[in-house]
């Protein structure tokens, strides 16, 4: 997966609480054995009316939300089901972080297996960070830094987060749990073929 150290991106606002993974990417849509192919279902009961047009209403399609790669959530952001589809769909959706003040457990996870830094702010920064969206008048801007575990924009907002440091240094190096375990490739070919010179136990 991409590396993420520092990234500065438009903002999508999503005040919505308790959004859940099938809201994010419906059911209809998990038939695919691939990874790719999610991103124009995300969100679709939201984003398309009845007749398949774009809800204009719908914070996704607001002309300034246009290019975003960082969406401002409400609370509890991934719950429900714990499909790993949903983060596949935010991703090729084209968003690389995702900020609320919490998140399900197990959505969270899944968001740093595949290269989304899930940040958790305070429900006080969160609520500024939605202010200055929406008096932004045109897309607004955030940074995320997950060097020095800080977002920002250009107006003076600074907030530090918090993450364990093995997630953070999966991100930083795009390592998912397939990759660190590579990162071992020669100590385990090693391992096996020493393990495959010793003699057969003998049958009992």
């Amino acid at each position: 997966m991409t590396p993420f150290t520092i990234h500065a991106g438009n903002v999508a606002a999503l005040p919505r609480v308790n959004v859940d993974t099938d809201q994010i990417i419906p059911k209809q849509f998990l038939k695919r054995v691939e990874r790719s192919g999610y991103g124009p279902a995300l969100f679709y009961d939201w984003r398309y009316r009845a007749d398949g047009s774009p809800d204009p209403a719908f914070a996704l399609n607001h002309p300034r939300a246009a290019g975003a790669t960082i969406l401002l959530a409400g609370a509890n952001f991934g719950c429900g089901s714990s499909r790993e589809h949903a983060p596949w769909a935010l991703g090729e959706y084209g968003f690389r972080a995702i900020i609320a003040d919490s998140f399900a457990d197990i959505f969270f996870d899944n968001c740093c297996q595949n290269g989304i830094v899930p940040v958790r702010l305070t429900a006080g920064e969160m609520t500024e960070l939605f202010r200055r969206a929406e008096a932004s008048g045109g897309p607004y801007r955030l940074t995320v830094d997950l060097v020095n575990r800080e977002v920002r924009d250009e107006e003076g907002f600074r907030a530090g987060f918090t993450i364990d440091s093995y997630r953070r240094e999966s991100l930083l190096k795009g390592l998912d749990e397939i990759g660190r375990t590579l990162q071992s490739e020669a100590a385990i070919v090693a391992f096996e073929r020493r393990r495959a010179a010793l003699p057969a136990p003998l049958a009992p």
